[in-house]
């Protein structure tokens, strides 16, 4: 094997280009694949991290409406709670309107037979006096007789 001078201008022309490419233009290629795959990891990172915060999300979500299901279960509860007092209370002031109302009606009766009896005694009384006058055939003076009648009245009671 012959080297000869082309061959040897031919391997300084190469590594001049070797040395050349690996000052000048290699670093940048490997600066631009460097950023590259900066910003796939970030971008992975990134989509990792929404992942996490979705589930993170998705379970403060579940709680929530647990909670929330909770809070109307116990809204629920409490209403019906206060509709059955509510009831309770209708009821026991219905009772009491009731109750009033039948002893002011029996305190009225007990008046309006208060009353009748009286008029009835009156009457009874009159009817005495005007049998006593047939019988006796003669006229008696009511007012004369009053404390008469009073004491009838009196027995009657």
């Amino acid at each position: 094997m012959n080297l000869n001078a082309t061959l040897i201008a031919q391997l300084v022309v190469f590594f001049i280009l070797a040395w050349f490419t690996m000052k000048f233009v290699w670093p940048p290629i490997v600066k631009a694949l460097d950023e590259r795959a900066k910003k796939i990891a970030d971008g992975l990172a990134a989509a990792d991290k929404a992942k996490a915060d979705l589930a993170l999300a998705e379970k403060k979500v579940v709680e929530e409406l647990r909670k929330a299901r909770e809070s109307a279960g116990d809204v629920r509860t409490s209403a019906e709670k206060q509709a059955s007092q509510l009831v309770d209370e209708a009821r026991a002031e219905a009772t009491r309107i009731i109750a009033a109302a039948r002893e002011a009606a029996e305190a009225e009766a007990g008046v309006a037979s208060q009353r009748a009896k009286e008029a009835l005694r009156d009457q009874v009384a009159n009817l005495a006096v005007a049998g006593a006058e047939k019988i006796l055939r003669r006229e008696i003076n009511a007012q004369v007789h009053s404390e008469l009648l009073a004491n009838l009245k009196q027995e009657l009671q």
